[in-house]
């Protein structure tokens, strides 16, 4: 496995399991739905802690990266609801 495979294949699951967790606190479900509020909330939520200059003082990247891509989905999930 090539290591640009890897990456996706990385970047997918955190975005899953952003999804997932997005999806318990503000409800919804299905595993499509799941991957991509977690894929297109990783973007969103690594732009906003990076423009809002939060540090969350974390030593494990993979952890800090499912954090900001959890509040991102969260964040996405309710813009798409308030425009709804």
């Amino acid at each position: 496995m090539s290591m640009d495979t890897q990456a996706l294949l990385i970047f997918l699951l955190i975005g899953l399991v952003a999804g997932f967790l997005a999806s318990l606190v503000v409800g919804g479900g299905g595993l499509i739905r799941c991957l991509l509020s977690g894929v297109i909330g990783a973007f969103v939520g690594g732009f906003l802690f990076s423009a809002l200059g939060i540090s969350l003082g974390i030593d494990n990247a993979l952890v800090v990266q499912i954090i900001h891509a959890t509040v991102g989905a969260i964040v996405v999930v309710l813009i798409a609801r308030a425009i709804a």
